[in-house]
Parts: structure tokens; sequence; C-alpha cells
């Protein structure tokens, strides 16, 4: 069976489970809406300027946020991978940090740069930075020693080592890091949010919980879903091309 069609068969199952689940009674009411509940909401959604004004905001501060993780990322792990005394270093703090859930870390980004857009961006941007490093870091090891040789025999600096020789290399290894950033991002953005913020999807979302607007809560959900798929797809394909 081809994967298309079992991604679909798939799809349909849970769709299919949700609606019995929803359908059966065993929860409170509206904890788990029907499709046609969540459909109309959605499509309310889609119609209402509002909820563009909100998107607007997320995707900025996801993309900026993202921007900033993702640079220094690759920065830290050019540097992490190419001198191996300070990857070994720095190793176990990164990755135990990268462990943590990120939403820990927004009291410390509050009082850092306030709780205004900066905390969302800076949130986001943590989200971003480990997987980017790591998986960069982790990528830089695995290249060909060929390639660093050669740029040493041109006496290349620290400078064109990097941009002629290291990044080149790593095209696929900076698609996948940017999924992988992306991905997070996204959920450290919509936290901060949901915790402290009065526009973007999180605090739509958020005020559709605090009013018990449950089905409008899945709505914003689902959008949110749909677009981070479709996001993430686009990557892979260019990936898949290159």
């Amino acid at each position: 069976m081809a994967a298309t069609q079992i991604r679909l068969l798939t799809l349909v199952s849970i769709l299919i489970i949700w609606e019995l689940v929803a359908r059966s009674g065993l929860l409170y009411q509206d904890v788990v809406p029907s499709l046609l509940k969540i459909g109309k909401a959605f499509g309310f959604l889609l119609i209402d300027p509002i909820t563009w004004r909100h998107f607007a905001v997320s995707a900025w501060e996801i993309g900026a946020g993202l921007a900033i993780g993702y640079v220094l990322g690759i920065l830290f792990g050019l540097a992490a991978g190419t001198r191996r005394f300070f990857g070994a270093a720095v190793a176990p703090y990164v990755d135990g940090i990268a462990t943590a859930p990120k939403i820990v870390f927004l009291p410390i980004v509050m009082l850092l740069v306030g709780t205004g857009i900066g905390s969302k961006l800076a949130l986001g941007a943590l989200s971003a930075f480990f997987p980017v490093a790591i998986n960069m870091a982790a990528s830089v090891r695995h290249i060909n020693p060929t390639f660093v040789r050669v740029g040493q025999s041109f006496r290349l600096s620290r400078w064109q080592m990097a941009t002629r020789i290291y990044l080149p290399a790593l095209r696929p290894s900076l698609v996948t890091s940017l999924r992988l950033g992306f991905g997070l991002a996204v959920v450290g953005v919509l936290l901060a949010e949901i915790k402290l913020s009065n526009a973007g999807l999180g605090f739509l979302a958020n005020e559709h919980y605090s009013h018990y607007r449950v089905p409008d809560l899945y709505a914003v959900l689902v959008l949110v879903f749909i677009v981070a798929v479709g996001l993430n797809s686009l990557m892979g394909r260019f990936a898949e091309r290159r």
C-alpha cells in the first residue's frame, strides 16, 4: 500500500474514532465536540478578520524567533563541531537544557526582556536554538575530512572555512535543522502567547478556553496544525529537490 494511502487511511480512522467518542456520551459535553461543530467553528474562524490579525502577530513572532534561534544555532553548532574540546565541554549542558520544557524559562525571559513581544521572540528563539545547535554540531563532525583538509591546504580563514567548506557540505542538515527549529519555535511562541499576551493565536485559543468555547478552541488548533504541517511539508520538498 502506498504511503499516501496509508496516511489517508490513518487520518480517516482517527476522524471516525473522534466522532464515535464525541457521540458516545462517555465524556463531559463538548470536551470532545463533534466534527460538525468543529467544522462550523473553523469556517467562522476563517472568515473572521480578527483571526487573521492574531495570525499575523503569531506569524511575525514565530518567524523572527525562528530566524534568531536558527542563526545562533548554526553558529554555535559550527563552533562546537569544529572545536572538539569546546564541543565536549558544553555538550552535557546543551543536551540537558535541550530536554527541559522551555516554558520553565519564561519567568527569566520576562525579567530580561519584559512581557511584551520580546518575551515571545525570546522563547521562540530559545526553543529553536537547541535542536539546530545539536543537529549542526553532530553534522559538522561527520563531514568528509577530505573537504576540511582541502580548505586547510589553501589556508582558508575560519570565515572562509565556514562559508566555503562547512555550509555547502551541510545543506541537507541546514534544512533538517530549520524543520526541527520551526516546530519547536511554534510551540514556544504559542505557549508564551497563552501565558502573557493580548494578541496571537495562542492568546485566541486561551480566550476560547476561558469562555468554554471548545469547538472554537479546536478550530484554532486545526488552523495551527494545517499551517505548520503545510510549511513543514514545503521545507521537506525543498530539501528533496536540493
